[in-house]
């Protein structure tokens, strides 16, 4: 069947939008048309090729539709359901067994590679094969094929521009916060970075009833918005040593650093912000996959601190992703608040305003 999809050529861009056709779903599968997807900072990861992607390709791993199809074996869904996409996962590796997908021992083949198992692909731009499955879906386009596991059938009456996002993005900060790092009531949060993830990180801690909220940001404008969704504090990196600007408004420092930057200085500042017993989680992503974190481990030792690495906030999306839902249904994940939508063929423009912070959370629409 035929679809328009934002194909990428090479690395680094641009995006072209194309024609190309999408096979009938296979056993396990399902047919999405695509009503919104969120550009996430992965897809810019792998659009470089830092990831070995084979082009042409398609990425986009935040998508939200509406079901047209499921093949053989799906009982999840049915045509004419409102679904949102996340990651995959195998189901049946031991992290998946014990509720733990997000660290499917398969989840790199399954997510980053953009290709089925068997190599094969499910997009085609004439006779050429177009690089699709990225994260189980690659919802850069009107119309892809997901997975029974990384589908989550969704309300008749969702607003799917708004929700999409939910699937990476904001279940990263959120998760990190809540299932990752086990936020407490009370707890003082740190925040690193006032991007999308970042601010989610935000609304994770007041969510978790935090006692103080700091998000440190370099963007004046960010750090603005940070308040307005209830920032207890923000600071500018710029203006002074951030570990003393911490250590003044949490004097024994911060029981919780989220990190979602990937800038390492800033990182490796965060290992002197903790307090006794204080838990930093890695978020972002760095410009350099050498990038390493020096502990001082003495110190670490003396205070009992803990650091680790989190990726899709500990979700499990069956029960996570509802859980968000109810929030944002709440009032207490404003995401609507941070996030700009765009038509699905000004996906460059949406890549650029969100590169130059115009934007924090580009939404490509397809209709």
């Amino acid at each position: 069947m035929n679809a328009t999809a934002a194909v990428l050529n090479q690395a680094n861009g641009p995006f072209d939008i194309e024609q190309v056709t999408v096979d009938a779903p296979g056993p396990g599968e399902v047919l999405v048309a695509i009503k919104a997807v969120g550009i996430c900072h992965t897809d810019l990861v792998v659009a470089s090729g830092a990831m070995g992607l084979q082009f042409p390709a398609v990425l986009g791993h935040e998508g939200a539709g509406v079901v047209e199809a499921v093949g053989e074996g799906v009982t999840a869904v049915w045509p004419g359901d409102k679904v949102l996409l996340t990651f995959n996962s195998c189901g049946h590796c031991k992290p998946c067994g014990k509720g733990e997908p997000a660290y499917c021992q398969q989840f790199v083949p399954l997510n980053m590679v953009a290709a089925r198992g068997d190599g094969s692909s499910r997009v085609h731009r004439g006779e050429t094969q177009v690089s699709d499955n990225f994260f189980g879906q690659s919802s850069f386009a009107t119309k892809c094929i997901a997975n029974q596991r990384n589908v989550l059938k969704l309300d008749a009456d969702a607003d799917l521009a708004v929700l999409a996002p939910l699937g990476c993005g904001i279940q990263t900060g959120v998760g990190a916060v809540l299932r990752s790092l086990k936020a407490e009531a009370g707890e003082s949060l740190v925040v690193l970075g006032g991007g999308a993830v970042g601010l989610s990180a935000l609304l994770g801690g007041l969510i978790a009833g935090c006692s103080h909220v700091i998000v440190i940001e370099p963007q004046e404008s960010r750090r603005a918005l940070a308040t307005e969704l209830g920032a207890t504090h923000t600071i500018d990196p710029a203006a002074g040593d951030p570990v003393a600007a911490v250590r003044a408004i949490v004097t024994d420092g911060a029981d919780l650093v989220v990190d979602t930057s990937g800038h390492m200085g800033i990182v490796a500042q965060s290992v002197n912000m903790i307090a006794n017993r204080g838990r930093i989680g890695l978020v972002g992503v760095p410009g350099s996959l050498d990038a390493v974190l020096p502990v001082p481990v003495v110190q670490w030792i003396t205070i009992g601190g803990t650091v680790r690495g989190i990726i899709e906030g500990d979700s499990d999306p069956a029960t996570f992703l509802p859980e968000l839902i109810a929030h944002h249904k709440a009032g207490k994940l404003p995401i609507e608040k941070f996030t700009t939508t765009y038509p699905l063929d000004q996906i460059n423009q949406a890549i650029a305003d969100a590169h130059s912070g115009k934007c924090i959370k580009a939404v490509l629409v397809t209709e």
